[in-house]
């Protein structure tokens, strides 16, 4: 009987070992080994010898590339400053007043995340381009260059911000403000002294995540900098105009410096801030404050009337036959007659958004189910779990680059991929893989370990328990996996332009296509289509939420 066990016992953990292999396999192929071609080609010629740092010194002696990184710097601190400020006074209006329309707000404030950061440009230029709607009221702005990527920022990383301080004050410990409260203590002095210390490291984390998230972008500048040149864009040019990979390589490790900066600052105030909630906080309750609250119901209103005003730009963009020359209405721009790619570029979208999804959302709770549930092969799970976290430190470009550093190389047997939907597909995959992949384990965490106990002790495969037990207990966080990872690759962009093909073009990448056509209209159209896509996604796992919640319930009941 002994023996019997140990033999199922030992058939249980070759089948462990060989899956977990497996996954780390996929790991290194898909993201070890392109990162370190990107790393490589930095230091070689274009003969491939090694030269040291003659590249980077050659970039550093170059002025106007030099200049393209200071630029870089400037438009992502001042982004930094706006967003972690606006951020957090919107996270505060939402989490500490009673003003009204609190659930309003906190949608509302999401809508950039629905639209690629391109859109956001392509938005502005429909309020503030020279034929722009607000320009045509008399209001005029220099758009084009620093002015413009920075408002493209801000629009694109306040939400960021905003959704890291409402989750560190919305849970955040009351006791201190009740204390302070009884004592006396100002309102004004009990955010100073308490508020903000409270959220001293999502502060420093929120920062890093901003300065990164505009660091990095690709999409705002390429439509509206003009000529005032990023990284990013430098290195679209390096890559895809002058064929010189070798500088390429060297403006993508640049570009990688502050997302792994951000992520080693984010391991640190994450371990320091263990704890800081306890089994005995309590829920802050909120006392009465008319102005306090004024104040910040008028300020969260004019945030969203900003980011409505921008899709009402794009609307009035789409639904017009020639704005502001003619203002007729006309569906004609949603037909995409007169532009490359088409709507066959949207349908391709939602179809690589669709197996992104789809394939990224069951390896993502396998990866995490063999990290988190087998008790054996420690060494190996921790390196899974290191292996889930650095796509949290790669900028998409910097994926991008590394994949046609790899991918593309014809000696490679994995070549065969490069050029078709699949390395999109792994593209966006590997993007995202850090937040569903902390969600997953979040959500096996909460399971009895029990489960695995019994599955083994009764003999039954670990697939079956996974399928039976695991996957239906943790079905939000699989909801929110599949939203997070069809929203995300619907919007995304910056490795994708390195990796698409004129036979299949994606949504994001045809805007910036229309945009260099000059028809803004229907890039107006494209930008709609997306949003309009992902609303629908939101508002369909959001419904499918409720009606599992109340499902538990009256099962529960």
């Amino acid at each position: 009987m002994m023996v019997l066990v140990k033999n199922r016992l030992a058939r249980f953990s070759m089948g462990q070992l060989t899956i977990l292999i497996l996954m780390l396999s996929i790991f290194v192929v898909i993201m070890v080994l392109p990162i370190l071609s990107l790393f490589t080609r930095a230091f070689q010629d274009n003969a491939g010898e090694f030269v040291g740092f003659s590249n980077f010194r050659a970039y550093f002696e170059n002025p106007s590339l030099l200049r393209s990184l200071w630029n870089t710097i400037d438009v992502s601190l001042t982004t930094t400053v706006f967003s972690v400020v606006f951020g957090f006074l919107f996270a505060y209006g939402v989490t500490r007043t009673n003003i009204r329309f609190k659930r309003f707000f906190r949608y509302m404030v999401l809508i950039p995340i629905f639209i690629p950061t391109i859109a956001h440009a392509v938005g502005l230029i429909s309020l503030f381009g020279r034929q722009g709607i607000i320009t045509g009221l008399g209001f005029e702005i220099e758009l084009f260059g620093r002015l413009g990527i920075i408002l493209s920022h801000v629009i694109f990383t306040l939400p960021q911000a905003f959704l890291m301080f409402y989750v560190s004050l919305e849970y955040a410990d009351g006791r201190l403000h009740e204390a302070a409260e009884s004592m006396g203590v100002k309102p004004l002095m009990q955010v100073i002294k308490i508020t903000l210390p409270e959220v001293k490291y999502t502060f420093i984390n929120t920062m890093f995540v901003c300065f990164t998230l505009a660091f990095t972008d690709f999409g705002a500048p390429v439509v509206i900098g003009g000529g005032y040149s990023v990284l990013a864009t430098d290195l679209f040019v390096q890559i895809t105009g002058l064929f010189n990979f070798n500088m390429g390589a060297v403006v993508g490790t640049l570009l990688l410096a502050p997302a792994v900066l951000a992520f080693v600052i984010n391991r640190i105030t994450n371990t320091a801030n263990m704890g800081a909630m306890s089994a005995k906080s309590t829920k802050l309750v909120i006392k009465k404050n008319t102005l306090r609250d004024v104040l910040f119901f008028i300020f969260c209103s004019i945030i969203i009337l900003c980011f409505l005003t921008l899709v009402a730009g794009l609307a009035i963009r789409a639904f017009t036959t020639f704005f502001p020359f003619d203002t007729s209405l006309t569906m004609a721009n949603f037909q995409f007659s007169t532009t490359t790619g088409g709507i066959g570029s949207f349908f391709n979208s939602m179809q690589m958004s669709l197996l992104t999804a789809v394939i990224g959302t069951a390896f993502v709770f396998i990866y995490a189910y063999m990290a988190e549930k087998i008790e054996s092969f420690g060494f190996l799970r921790k390196i899974a779990k290191l292996f889930s976290l650095i796509p949290m430190a790669l900028p998409g470009m910097v994926i991008g680059v590394g994949y046609i550093l790899f991918f593309n190389n014809p000696g490679n047997p994995f070549n065969f991929a490069f050029g078709t939907i699949g390395i999109l597909v792994v593209a966006n995959i590997l993007s995202f893989f850090s937040v569903p992949f902390l969600t997953a384990t979040g959500a096996l965490k909460k399971l009895d370990k029990e489960f695995e106990s019994v599955s083994d002790s009764m003999n039954v495969p670990r697939w079956k328990l996974f399928l039976r037990v695991t996957v239906p207990l943790s079905f939000p966080a699989v909801l929110e996996t599949f939203m997070y990872y069809f929203v995300s690759s619907m919007v995304t962009i910056s490795a994708l332009v390195f990796l698409y093909t004129p036979a299949f073009r994606v949504a994001s990448i045809a805007i910036s296509h229309m945009h260099a056509e000059g028809v803004f209209a229907q890039a107006a159209a494209m930008s709609l289509l997306i949003l309009l896509i992902n609303v629908a996604v939101r508002l369909i796992y959001e419904l499918t939420n409720i009606f599992y919640k109340q499902r538990e319930k009256r099962r529960q009941a």
